[in-house]
């Protein structure tokens, strides 16, 4: 029997009866670099352990790593390698791609964009009247926006350059809420596209350069922009020098990319130094991704326990609970690393996929998402793997309300592990005072299955180092998780359709298209309306 026949056969047993955690101690509690990990609250036991480790070695995980980090062209369907690791020195070993070092290669693109965010910093770059800084704007979306974006939030209390702000959305009240007490005269703009066409991105940055250019005057728009890409002459046309310009290359994908210059918002927030100890955390979590034998190999373990919740156990859902505010940005980060990762529908040889793929990925910060869908995550008829993610010390002085969420996290991992009883409930129900059918009602009403398998990881605090690793622990899961789907992690042809129809719509509603498509006539014309002028 094969392993994923076997898994199959574990998946059925356990759809039929409650699961049961490993005790406690048998590895699967464990530190990593910048925190650690207890994985017990999980659905298995140690057969489903044992021959998921097998699993993985006939879907030659390790192999698959280790060609990664070669540089090999992972990435099939564009022919190209992933080398996001290589951002952050995580790659100990020489090697090449395309006749040119890349570790060499991101390194100096590193030094002269950390270099340019020191002195917007220090302000040694001034804006065109000789002054410094006070804002910055990240114009950019996707993983132009998310990861710095989130990383800038989780890193808020430790920043200390300008003011650094973000605009992402087409929609033009982003740029107006965004700009709104801003001083275009201060304000330092980042466009953040490799090819510089990206549609959203372009749009504002023209609005963004019209802005600058009537307080400033058009002969010093360029002393109020830089540009992270790698379209020298679309740059230079913009009014943007070279100089002020960062690239990397296509071996970095947008959703992994925030390492690169697109992260110079965040060093502009944070500074170098700041900037590297980030760096070195992920770097940190390359090495233990790299090295770690696969039963204490966080990213391979969560991987692989992904995999069999989605795969074997059927959860179409994770929930991402962080239970620090200032990662409340993290479950939209992870839900595009993710879903636009591992949300395809044809093998990595470009077969049709009979199985799952990528579960769907949602989350708020705790507690508030306890007021919210924890409902549904405790007593749905569908279920979801959750994972909780704390910091033990905090960088505030209120003890009292630490000690609250952390006991809240703790809390909602054995509820939604272990449950509530009837037995239980009825004693709840009693004690509440409660006879006759509104006790039987109460009673059913209370009972919590439970099954819901949690991963809880706790950083010691969240700085810089932490951070990284817990990004690049993700990276590497998503990653796992791709190649035991039998699907290429690095593409995204359905985000490219869309991007194509966009622009073919888009003259249709301006008028100035020769003709309207006629499936769309109706709705192309309520949606003239609003772009009429009055």
């Amino acid at each position: 029997m094969t392993t994923e026949a076997k898994l199959t056969t574990l998946g059925r047993a356990f759809a039929s009866k409650e699961g049961v955690p490993l005790p406690h101690g048998e590895g699967l509690q464990f530190e990593f670099p910048g925190g650690c990990l207890d994985l017990t609250r999980h659905l298995i036991d140690a057969d489903v352990l044992t021959t998921l480790l097998e699993h993985s070695e006939a879907k030659q995980l390790c192999a698959t790593r280790d060609a990664m980090f070669a540089g090999e062209r992972i990435n099939t369907s564009e022919g190209r390698a992933v080398l996001h690791v290589a951002l952050r020195g995580g790659i100990p070993h020489p090697i090449e791609v395309d006749g040119e070092d890349p570790v060499g290669y991101a390194t100096e693109q590193l030094d002269r964009m950390l270099a340019f965010a020191d002195a917007v910093r220090n302000g040694k770059i001034q804006a065109s009247s000789g002054v410094r800084f006070t804002d910055v704007i990240n114009i950019g979306i996707g993983g132009s926006d998310l990861g710095p974006r989130m990383a800038v939030e989780a890193l808020l209390s430790s920043a200390s350059g300008p003011k650094v702000h973000f605009v992402a959305n087409v929609d033009g009240h982003d740029f107006e809420l965004v700009t709104r007490e801003l001083d275009p005269k201060t304000t330092l703009c980042l466009v953040a596209s490799k090819t510089f066409t990206t549609l959203e991105t372009m749009m504002n940055a023209r609005t963004a350069r019209a802005w600058i250019a009537e307080a400033v005057g058009e002969d010093q728009v360029g002393a109020h922009f830089a540009a992270l890409s790698t379209n020298v002459e679309a740059v230079q046309a913009f009014g943007i020098d070279s100089d002020r310009m960062f690239g990397f290359r296509d071996w970095v994908g947008g959703r992994f990319s925030m390492w690169s210059p697109i992260g110079l918002s965040l060093a502009c927030a944070i500074g170098s130094e700041g900037f590297r100890e980030l760096l070195a955390g992920a770097a940190a979590m390359d090495q233990h991704f790299a090295k770690a034998p696969v039963a204490q190999n966080a990213p391979m373990l969560l991987g692989l326990l992904g995999y069999w919740c989605r795969v074997h156990l059927g959860f179409a859902g994770h929930a991402v609970i962080p239970y620090d505010r200032r990662l409340g940005r993290l479950p939209a980060y992870l839900q595009q690393a993710d879903m636009e990762s591992n949300g395809k529908r044809v093998s990595a040889s470009g077969e049709p996929l009979t199985g799952p793929t990528g579960a769907l990925v949602f989350g708020e910060p705790g507690t508030d998402a306890q007021h919210a869908f924890f409902q549904w995550l405790h007593q749905g008829t569908d279920r979801a793997l959750v994972d909780l993610i704390g910091v033990i010390h905090p960088d505030h002085d209120h003890d009292e309300h630490h000690r609250a969420l952390l006991a809240n996290l703790v809390a909602q991992a054995e509820a939604l592990r272990h449950g509530r009883t009837p037995e239980a409930a009825r004693a709840a129900a009693v004690e509440a005072g409660l006879q006759g059918d509104t006790l039987e009602l109460a009673t059913a009403s209370m009972t919590f299955p439970g099954d819901r398998p949690v991963t809880v990881l706790l950083m010691d605090r969240l700085d810089a180092y932490s951070l990284g690793s817990l990004v690049a622990l993700h990276e590497h899961r998503i990653f796992v998780e791709g190649i035991l789907y039998g699907l290429n992690s690095f593409d995204q042809p359905g985000v490219e359709l869309g991007k194509t129809l966009a622009k073919t719509i888009l003259p249709q509603l301006s008028g100035s298209a020769s003709e309207m498509d006629p499936r769309l006539g109706w709705l192309l014309q309520k949606c003239q309306k609003g772009l009429a002028k009055t």
